[in-house]
This record gives C-alpha cells, sequence and structure tokens, in this order.
C-alpha cells in the first residue's frame, strides 16, 4: 500500500483540525502548518473569503513544497449590512474574547426581529498545489443572531448563531450535527469530491 500524500493545512486553530480530519483524513495526512514545522507570517489582503482563502494556500504551498489547503470563514449578519464578513476574527479587535463580541453583536442586532435576525456562516475553502493548480470551494450555514448566548460546544460565535430546524445554537450543537450542517463541513465535502476524483486519476 502506498504512503497516503499530505496535505498542510494553514490553520494552528486545534477545533478546526478535529473537523478537517473527520472529513478528509481517510483521503490524506492532514498536517496542521505547526505539526509541519512551518510558521509563516502571511498578510490576508484579499477582498473575500476566497481570495483570503487562496492568499493563504498558496503561500503555505511553496514553502511546505506539497499540496497546501487553507480557509477563510465568517459570520455574516444581514442586518449590519453583512458585517463582520471577512472581519470576523479581527471584529473589535483580534484578541478581543469573543465573550465580548458576540455580547457587541446581540446589543446591535436588539431592535431586529425575526427574519431581520437572519445570518450566515461562510467559509472558503482553497487547495494550492506546489505545480500551481489551485480549486477553491465556499460552503454556508444558515441560521439567525440568537437573543442571548448558549451552549459549551464550538467556538467563536457559535454561541450566538441559533439554527431553527435543531432549535439551538451550534454552540449547543454536537460535532456529529454540527459537522453535518456547519459551513465547514458543507465546503470540505465539496473539497473531498474534488480530491477524491483527484486520487481516482492517480
Amino acid at each position: 500500500m502506498s504512503e497516503r500524500k499530505k496535505i498542510v493545512f494553514a490553520t494552528g486553530n486545534a477545533h478546526k483540525m478535529v473537523e478537517i480530519r473527520a472529513i478528509l483524513g481517510d483521503l490524506y495526512d492532514v498536517v496542521s502548518m505547526k505539526e509541519a514545522g512551518i510558521s509563516a507570517d502571511i498578510v490576508e489582503d484579499g477582498k473575500t473569503f476566497e481570495e483570503n482563502a487562496l492568499i493563504k494556500a498558496r503561500a503555505v504551498a511553496k514553502i511546505a513544497g506539497c499540496m497546501a489547503m487553507a480557509d477563510d470563514s465568517g459570520l455574516e449578519v444581514d442586518y449590519l449590512g453583512k458585517m463582520p464578513g471577512i472581519y470576523s476574527a479581527r471584529f473589535l479587535g483580534e484578541n478581543t474574547d469573543y465573550d465580548i463580541k458576540n455580547r457587541v453583536i446581540i446589543e446591535m442586532v436588539s431592535k431586529a426581529k425575526g427574519a431581520e435576525r437572519s445570518a450566515r456562516f461562510v467559509c472558503a475553502i482553497a487547495c494550492a498545489w506546489p505545480d500551481g493548480r489551485e480549486e477553491v470551494v465556499r460552503g454556508t450555514f444558515e441560521g439567525e443572531i440568537a437573543y442571548e448566548q448558549a451552549g459549551p460546544n464550538g467556538f467563536g460565535y457559535d454561541p450566538i448563531f441559533f439554527v431553527p430546524e435543531y432549535g439551538m445554537t451550534s454552540a449547543e450543537m454536537s460535532p456529529e450535527q454540527k459537522n453535518a450542517v456547519s459551513h465547514r463541513g458543507n465546503a470540505l465535502r465539496k473539497m473531498r469530491a474534488i480530491l477524491s476524483n483527484e486520487t481516482e486519476q492517480v
């Protein structure tokens, strides 16, 4: 049996790596930048989730000399003109605790009712090969902003992202439930389909 190909995923986020390996781990040996011994200060100056994901994937593929993957994700709140969007991680400052960010967003949409509170998580995933080939996909997860934070699971904006079909926030969902419907899960499955096709052709 031949050795599995390696993908370096441009993240140091342990939560993301669990989700990524759950969906791609049987196809590839997926390692984080840290696990691959790569340290790079990559400037994400794109104007879209897709552009930022590609910037990161290209940079890591060049350094690693193998397939690299990266994602850029964030929360779009319709009442706030789709903000914080690509600035989700930097909203109120990168080092600001998400408990504060979440409380501020709840306050910002306090006058919104029903459908006005619609929101979505967006995730763009890019894959870059050393030979210059690239693929990028987008996944979304529709919901609305909750009236209060709830749930011990997940991270980031999960405690304020209410999912009507489940009657709970994404932070109250089990990892299995969340992976089945999440923005990153959707994008990873789209990328998996592309990579599966590639491995069959090798």
